[in-house]
C-alpha cells in the first residue's frame, strides 16, 4: 500500500481558494480526491492519471476545481477555487491503479485534511 498524506485545508469564506496537496510515499499511480461532509456518503471530487492526460471531475465541481500532480515530488494537488459553504467537507486523497470514479477502486487512502468554507 501506498502511504498518503494530505494538507492544505483551512477555513475560507465563499469564493475563495485553497490549494490541498498529498503526499505519497512512492510508487506511480492514479490519484484521487474525495471528500465526506458530516452524516453523508464520501463522495468523489477528481481524480488523475499516472501521466495526467485523464482527469475526471464531478459534476459539482467542473470549472471551479483542477486536479494536477507532480511525479517528481510523488504529490497530487486539488487547486479550489469560487468555494461554496457546500464544498465543507473532510477531503481524501486516494491511490488507485486507474483513474476512477469508484471509493472501491482506490487500495490506499489518506487521513484527510478538513475545508471549512464559511457564508
Amino acid at each position: 500500500q501506498v502511504h498518503l498524506e494530505e494538507s492544505g485545508g483551512g477555513f475560507v469564506q465563499a469564493g475563495g481558494s485553497l490549494r490541498l496537496s498529498c503526499a505519497a510515499s512512492g510508487g506511480t499511480y492514479a490519484l484521487g480526491w474525495f471528500r465526506q461532509a458530516p452524516g453523508k456518503e464520501r463522495e468523489f471530487v477528481a481524480t488523475i492519471s499516472r501521466s495526467s492526460l485523464t482527469r475526471f471531475y464531478a459534476d459539482s465541481v467542473k470549472g471551479r476545481f483542477t486536479i494536477s500532480r507532480d511525479n517528481t515530488k510523488n504529490t497530487v494537488y486539488l487547486q479550489m477555487n469560487s468555494l461554496r459553504p457546500e464544498d465543507t467537507a473532510a477531503y481524501f486523497c486516494a491511490a488507485g491503479r486507474a483513474p476512477s470514479l469508484w471509493r472501491h477502486e482506490y487500495d490506499s487512502w489518506g487521513q484527510g485534511t478538513q475545508v471549512t468554507v464559511s457564508s
